[in-house]
């Protein structure tokens, strides 16, 4: 008898395992240069880039990433907050995979139920009255119905509210423009400039609408000694021409003014919101305001630093205009830009000013608060830069 033979009769066990082992290791091989082939030869529009894995990975949460640092390296363990646990490896795949966060059924209902796709935002600030059920809701009709010809009516002069006058302020920024103020959006206009009868999804004009809070917003900070520049250009239709998203059109327009305009230090984009007219208006000493929220959106590693100067500003709104702001949260996920140009500077904030049922001159009234609110904290920055230097 061989001794192969020999071997065979005396650890049958040990044959069977090896062969076994032997099959799954030759099958895992061929799938992988199967899968390197597929990737290596497919089209530039199927291969992996960095891109496309940003996108995969952010349905993880931030913390997920501590936890996996976790598994290779013991000492991010001290970082993980006190009680939390490791979340299994079929937690993470699963989430990863299916975009659905287990144990919340927000992230898979948000895409079947309307009203619930607010499962994108997450509230960092809550004011008053804010909760999960009234947040701003990322969304746009058809472009063909937003640039659809509608007649408006402007307030009469006589109820409109007169910008603050311009003053010879000791401190001001010369001519030097240092906000520049636009609207991805820029059609989004108010029901009580609209004829009656129209629907809130047709709440859309060429002329009035939240660019007009842009340029009060403007004329304001100049009042206060802070140039700003508020730009009118139609990025609705130039979205609609160029064949990309609002936000992609927009983006051309922050950029060219950031190219051309060194002195540019904030970047306000002004919308304005869906819901109810008790959720975005308030009484303040006798006048109405259209309420305000501010926006940052999450999907870019910097994030922090654009939420650090919206969380200041609600802050500063609180204190002199109380209730006026309806809070401040963070936006990322599927369904969402998610980065909002923000990722273009530090300081670049979204701004909700009131809703479809709110008047140009509760926006005005807003928008003059929000213009002496900021003026403040920008003079108190640039002492801060001056002292330090």
């Amino acid at each position: 008898m061989s001794q192969i033979k020999k071997y065979k009769k005396n650890h049958p066990n040990y044959i069977k395992r090896w062969s076994k082992w032997m099959i799954i290791t030759t099958a895992m091989l061929l799938l992988l240069f199967i899968g390197i082939g597929i990737l290596t030869g497919a089209k530039s529009t199927y291969r992996l880039y960095s891109d496309t894995i940003q996108n995969f990975t952010t349905q993880l949460e931030g913390s997920d990433f501590l936890y996996l640092f976790e598994m290779e390296n013991k000492i991010y363990a001290n970082a993980r907050p006190e009680g939390a646990e490791l979340p299994s490896l079929s937690h993470l795949s699963f989430q990863m995979l299916t975009s659905v966060t287990p144990n919340d059924p927000r992230s898979l209902l948000g895409r079947e139920i309307p009203g619930l796709s607010s499962y994108n935002s997450e509230i960092i600030i809550a004011g008053e009255g804010t909760d999960y059920t009234n947040l701003p809701v990322e969304s746009q009709p058809p472009l063909d119905v937003v640039l659809e010809d509608r007649e408006a009516v402007e307030p009469e002069d006589n109820e409109k509210v007169a910008p603050p006058p311009k003053e010879d302020n000791e401190q001001n920024t010369g001519n030097r423009d240092v906000v520049f103020i636009y609207s991805t959006h820029n059609r989004e206009s108010f029901l009580p400039h609209l004829p009656d009868g129209t629907k809130q999804t047709n709440a859309f004009h060429d002329e009035v609408n939240i660019t007009k809070v842009g340029e009060r917003l403007a004329k304001t900070l100049e009042a206060n000694g802070v140039g700003a520049n508020a730009d009118q250009s139609d990025i609705t239709t130039s979205a609609k021409d160029l064949g990309i998203s609002s936000y992609d059109a927009s983006r051309k327009v922050v950029k060219e003014a950031m190219a051309t305009n060194d002195d540019i230090k904030y970047i306000f984009d002004l919308h304005r919101d869906t819901v109810s007219e008790d959720v975005t208006t308030k009484e303040i000493n006798g006048e109405t305001y259209a309420r305000t929220i501010f926006v940052v959106g999450a999907k870019h590693p910097d994030y922090e630093k654009n939420l650090k100067i919206a969380t200041e500003l609600h802050k500063r709104m609180e204190e002199k205009y109380p209730g006026l702001s309806r809070g401040v949260l963070t936006k990322k996920g599927v369904g969402v830009d998610g980065k909002y140009n923000q990722d273009l500077s530090n300081n670049a904030v979204l701004v909700e000013f009131g809703g479809i049922h709110n008047s140009l001159d509760e926006t005005y009234r807003t928008a003059d608060a929000m213009a002496e609110v900021f003026s403040d904290y920008y003079w108190e920055k640039a002492e801060k830069v001056s002292s330090e230097s």
